[in-house]
């Protein structure tokens, strides 16, 4: 079984690759291609975050479960709106 603590901090593992990616997406608007770097960084954090989610899911209860898929649609979220780069 998931521990609070192992959840508490994938979730902020989580939290943190969100708001590096949002920041890399505002300046991918403001650079064009001068931030690839960055950008890609970004995407694979939270590729690995949505990865570590699904495996965490897995010995997770119930409760927990249902916070890490809330997480996980907002990983989706901003990954689908950086791979659309819409701005």
């Amino acid at each position: 079984m998931a521990t609070r603590q192992s959840v508490e901090n994938l979730l902020q593992q989580c939290e943190d690759a969100i708001r590096f990616a949002q920041e890399q997406y505002k300046e991918s608007g403001l650079q064009e291609h001068y931030n690839d770097d960055n950008y890609t960084q970004a995407m694979q954090q939270l590729e690995a975050s949505y990865n570590d989610l699904a495996k965490l899911a897995l010995s997770a209860n119930g409760q927990q479960r249902d916070q890490l898929h809330r997480m996980r649609l907002q990983l989706q979220q901003v990954q689908n709106n950086m791979t659309l780069n819409l701005h």
